[in-house]
């Protein structure tokens, strides 16, 4: 059985769920695509088609809008199609979900700002259409703010189309956990897991507003048309819950599943956990393929509790997977997917010399291999590969670390300017005491200066090379890339240009690499981690025909959340306990990411408590498996470009 996953126009329409087998399980309609950009736009046509139509009819087109990352790029599509196909917004009115409280406008993290910043400053929509709940309202003036916010949105007819994102509580709008069925436009308290989730816009917790202005769940359901936006693995959890769970006021989305028009459209990421996707033969007869049968003999393995090759003929015919016995006897199965796993472990991730390298997951040779490491930002790679790194270096491979931003963002302002503070009573200047000043005069509404930014961006340099001089590595082998794409200051970052390309291009013609490692960490489609690896797929794309290509490798790590699932694992690289150590102290390296974060996402532990876990949890895999034991274990996946 295969997902539902379609580039269709008409197959995003709603259609009522439980009409096919493989939906059994879901009480939501909705749409999975291979990526969120595709989906994006196909969700900006639905949007863009309302508002013709609604011109055609002479009629005012009412739309509900949200913010966040999830609707970033359908916001692009529609100003793209206002300048590039005639789309006008003469007609529409909007009416945006939610406002932090209290919350000026100006604020670069106010959603007024986002909102102008993302659509209403690039298409003709009329001024007096937009309504924004008020930030800056008086607790006294609130709730009669909020009924007349109500009342608007009824006089204007209601909400046409409501677009939704969905927070990891389950909230729509900021209608946390405990919101009635029967609310309607609010001041609430914000969950601390969504001041959390928001705490990298406002660079730390601790600057993020405890309450907010909202739209109700009954607001939001009276919509005539809702579109509910998930993004990225991170967000499948909560999807699971919301499509195939009870409805709960615990995960306010829920009340969504009794909405007559209602669709959730899904990159694979966030669709990843529904019962059709991750357990495919609890549902429906499968198609098994080499793929499907080691992620159902894991599956089975985690579920039974036994060994791979402890499985018997009725663990399989127990659990929905009659029709593989049908196929091949469980003996064979076992012994398959024990040889697949077993190859996959190597103390040799650059290769073992003269060696049989036939089930190895790399070559013998080239003996000594140039290797490029690229890091996302300018400490990922000892976090997510610090072991790795360290075999690479120990057994003579010529290894490059390439830093592909400058990661400034993530220095605090006292960090900063303690080191400012330190250059001034060493070497006092105008340009350290300039950088005193502007960070001692930064209000919410301004962003660094170019000389702070610069200095943040410099600290992480002398950080990184305090990292790779301990992995052995000269300073000759660490490059800064500093993309572009980065250097905005802010969260929010721009596009990959074509300079980010050459850069990236120039350096892998540099060094013309037998193996690359980058960050395969797609959590967030819109992260600084999935735009890095866009910038990798693109520049070896654009370089395929040079000679030196045709023996690049391309291997992929996991970032500090997230680890590869045990079936999709294609090199596994053991680490000894002196190696969690050393790895461990190259982490330390990067003093301005320990003790306080600002970027920690959903848990509040240190990166390298993180990665420690995650790494033992891996090993711990293996060992359950019928493995041999390991202290910790680093995954990767190889990339296999389309013409390989």
């Amino acid at each position: 059985m295969k997902s539902i996953e379609t580039k269709d126009r008409i197959a995003i329409a709603y259609q009522p769920v439980g009409q096919f087998e493989e939906t059994r399980f879901e009480k939501i309609h909705n749409v999975i695509f291979s990526d969120s950009n595709e989906a994006s736009i196909r969700v900006a046509e639905e949007i863009a088609d309302l508002i013709r139509k609604k011109q055609a009819q002479n009629k005012n087109c009412v739309l509900g809008l949200a913010t966040g990352s999830s609707p970033i790029r359908v916001y692009e599509e529609l100003v793209r199609q206002h300048k590039e196909e005639g789309l006008s917004f003469y007609n529409v009115i909007t009416f945006n979900l939610d406002e932090y409280l209290p919350m000026e406008k100006s604020n670069i993290q106010s959603y007024y700002y986002f909102m102008h910043e993302h659509l209403f400053n690039h298409v003709d929509i009329p001024s007096e259409n937009v309504y924004i709940p008020d930030g800056t309202v008086s607790s006294d003036e609130a709730v009669a703010y909020c009924l007349s916010y109500e009342k608007k949105i009824k006089e204007y007819g209601g909400l046409d189309f409501q677009l939704l994102g969905i927070g990891r509580t389950g909230h729509i709008g900021f209608n946390e956990p405990g919101s009635h069925f029967n609310s309607g436009t609010r001041v609430i308290t914000l969950d601390h897991i969504t001041r959390v989730d928001a705490a990298p816009s406002f660079l730390g917790i601790d600057n993020v507003p405890r309450k907010a202005i909202t739209m109700g769940i009954a607001t939001v359901r009276k919509a005539k048309r809702i579109m509910l936006l998930g993004w990225g693995e991170n967000k499948a959890g909560i999807i699971k819950k919301t499509i195939e769970g009870t409805i709960s006021s615990q995960v306010p989305a829920t009340y969504l599943q009794e909405h007559k028009n209602c669709t959730f459209v899904l990159d694979k990421g966030a669709g990843s956990e529904l019962t059709r996707n991750k357990t495919p033969w609890l549902v429906d007869t499968c198609e098994w393929t080499e793929e499907l049968i080691s992620k159902a003999i894991v599956w089975l393995c985690e579920k039974t509790g036994k060994t791979v090759l402890s499985l018997t003929d009725k663990d399989y015919n127990d659990n929905g997977m009659a029709d593989l016995l049908a196929l091949e006897d469980s003996y064979d199965l076992n012994i398959k997917m024990f040889n697949k796993l077993q190859h996959t472990i190597t103390g040799w991730p650059g290769g073992k010399p003269n060696a049989d390298d036939s089930k190895r997951p790399e070559r013998a040779t080239p003996v000594k291999k140039r290797v490029i490491i690229f890091s996302p930002h300018p400490d990922d790679d000892v976090i997510s590969m610090g072991g790795t790194f360290d075999r690479l270096v120990e057994q003579g491979h010529d290894v490059h670390i390439v830093y592909q931003t400058s990661g400034n963002i993530a220095v605090s302002d006292t960090d900063a300017r303690k080191y400012a503070e330190i250059a001034m009573q060493i070497n006092p200047s105008e340009k350290a005491q300039k950088i005193i000043d502007d960070i001692s005069q930064k209000n919410e509404s301004k962003l660094d200066s170019k000389e702070v930014r610069r200095l943040k961006g410099n600290i992480r340099r002398g950080e990184s090379y305090a990292a790779t001089r301990y992995m052995g590595l000269k300073d000759a082998n660490v490059h800064f890339l500093d993309l572009p794409f980065y250097e905005t200051g802010t969260i929010k970052k721009n596009n990959l240009s074509e300079d980010d390309i050459i850069l990236m291009m120039d350096v892998i013609q540099q060094i013309k690499p037998h193996q690359i490692f980058a960050a395969g960490d797609l959590a967030d489609p819109h992260g600084t981690h999935k735009v890095c690896l866009d910038a990798v797929l693109e520049a070896m794309k654009r370089l395929k025909t040079e000679s030196f290509m045709d023996e690049c490798w391309l291997w992929l790590y996991r970032g500090a959340w997230h680890e590869w699932d045990i079936n999709e694992i294609e090199m596994a690289v053991p680490m000894s306990p002196s190696q969690v150590m050393k790895k461990r102290n190259a982490i330390f390296c990067h003093q301005s990411q320990k003790d306080g974060v600002m970027f920690q996402g959903d848990d509040s532990r240190e990166f390298w408590m993180r990665a420690e876990e995650r790494n033992r949890d891996t090993a711990n895999k293996y060992k359950a498996l019928g493995m041999a034991s390991y202290a910790a274990m680093e995954a990767f996946v190889r990339h296999k470009f389309d013409s390989e």
